[in-house]
């Protein structure tokens, strides 16, 4: 930049400055300081979208909120139904834990074929990813439905978590570079996912009193299939830039760097710290909604009716996701971040000590309210230190470890109550979520604006 601006100086020099060489003289130099700090910007705000356009816009992001509606539902469905498998199979604490550890497994996995596909795809085929992903999850319920065997249940975890992994990094990647309003669209996506997870306790603590528990995963194959054609029909197999064009929007700025997405993604110190918080984040969200149903019926005395207050929990996390946007906007991302982890603590600490049904019931309702906005809160402090160019398999990574997170850490709750009792549940979700606060003060400042 030093050079470009003793270029500029000389010239003025030579000649007499008039307001257009100045006008000209200033824009190359901003143009040369954005090249040098790194930012690369996205020029949709000036576009004007035909109506056609707007339908286009509107059908995509429905589609993708879609599909976290699945995922969310698929994803808080165990909670109500671990203790009919423990009764089914006849399984310990430890052994029906398997489900999350080979989950984990597949979400790795997912993660790392995320990244392979945005490096060597470049994102390319926007349904490709996401029906191959669903026909994934299609063969996970499908082995899950007829309730065989609990290794084959097992598979059908490992499966899932692999078609999981590749559909959310999919669809935050593409919601990020895909028009306006990006922190609205990303926030009502994962209200979408808790939507889902709000109303799948409901159907599964309904299934698991049945003859015929499985069939749970009925609805869940059904939804998984549904999005399949949704996403075949709607973005017909084109890549990114295709959509883009396809919705009125400037081409993205190319890649830059000379080494491979892979190489950049992994040399990021901020990738692997996001992920890491990203790992305790849904670890601990996955402990409330899989393991508190039964701690509430074996600490409480409750009955199998319990299930419901895993739909709390979710309840709790749609709402905040909604209802706290403008507070996000106004404390942003760092300061609110600790804000709800603090708070959620303490209500948390509130189950722990306070031996009533109803006020534990109330507690988890409000640390989902809190942990509602945390995801999303996540994402958008991830666009501002990640390269867009590599934004999607960076995600894709990001969010595969966050999933792994969500079978490795009610594994281990699984094994300590095992061990010791289902009682160690609450000092290891405040211990996570300590943690949390830890890892986030590590993550680094903005390098650019939103």
């Amino acid at each position: 930049m030093r050079h470009s601006v003793q270029q500029i100086s000389s010239s003025e020099l030579k000649s007499p400055p008039d307001h257009s060489s100045i006008s000209l003289d200033h824009s190359r130099l901003r143009s040369v300081a954005s090249n040098q700090l790194g930012q690369e910007t996205t020029s949709t705000s000036s576009v004007q979208q035909t109506k056609e356009q707007v339908i286009h816009s509107r059908a995509q992001f429905i589609v993708t909120c879609c599909c976290m509606f699945a995922i969310g539902f698929n994803d808080a469905s165990a909670g109500p139904l671990l203790p009919r498998m423990q009764s089914v199979y006849q399984i310990s604490f430890l052994i029906v834990s398997l489900l999350f550890i080979f989950a984990c497994v597949g979400f790795i996995l997912g993660a790392c074929l995320n990244v392979l596909v945005s490096e060597h795809v470049t994102f390319g085929k926007v349904t490709m990813c996401c029906t191959e992903s669903c026909i994934l999850q299609m063969i996970a319920f499908t082995l899950a439905i007829p309730a065989p065997p609990f290794p084959v249940f097992v598979l059908g975890y490992f499966i899932n978590g692999i078609g999981s992994a590749l559909q959310i990094a999919q669809v935050n990647g593409y919601l990020v570079v895909m028009g306006h309003n990006v922190n609205l669209k990303v926030a009502l996506s994962q209200a979408s996912y808790g939507a889902g997870a709000f109303v799948a306790p409901l159907v599964a603590t309904q299934f698991s009193a049945m003859r015929h528990w499985s069939f749970h995963y009925l609805v869940s194959l059904s939804m998984v299939t549904t999005n399949a054609f949704l996403t075949s029909a709607i973005f017909r197999l084109q890549s990114k830039e295709d959509c883009r064009a396809q919705l009125g929007l400037e081409a993205m700025e190319p890649e830059t760097s000379e080494h491979s997405p892979f190489r950049q993604i992994m040399n990021l110190k901020s990738v692997h710290i996001l992920a890491a918080f990203i790992f305790l984040y849904v670890g601990t969200e996955e402990l409330f909604s899989g393991w508190t149903v039964t701690y509430i019926i074996q600490q409480r005395d409750a009955g199998a009716r319990s299930g419901y207050i895993a739909s709390g929990f979710w309840g709790g996390i749609l709402l905040g996701r909604i209802i706290l946007i403008p507070l996000n906007n106004w404390l942003g991302d760092r300061l609110v971040m600790l804000i709800y982890i603090v708070l959620a603590i303490g209500l948390e600490i509130v189950v722990w000590l306070v031996p009533s049904l109803i006020g534990n019931a109330v507690a988890v309702s409000l640390v989902g309210l809190f942990f509602g906005p945390m995801f999303p809160v996540a994402l958008s402090a991830s666009r501002k230190v990640i390269p867009r160019w590599i934004y999607t398999g960076a995600i894709g990574w990001i969010t595969g470890i966050g999933q792994a997170g969500s079978a490795a850490l009610p594994f281990l709750t699984g094994a300590l109550a095992d061990a010791v009792g289902i009682s160690s549940l609450q000092p290891l979700l405040v211990g996570m979520m300590s943690a949390m606060i830890a890892m986030w003060l590590l993550v680094p400042r903005p390098t650019r604006p939103d």
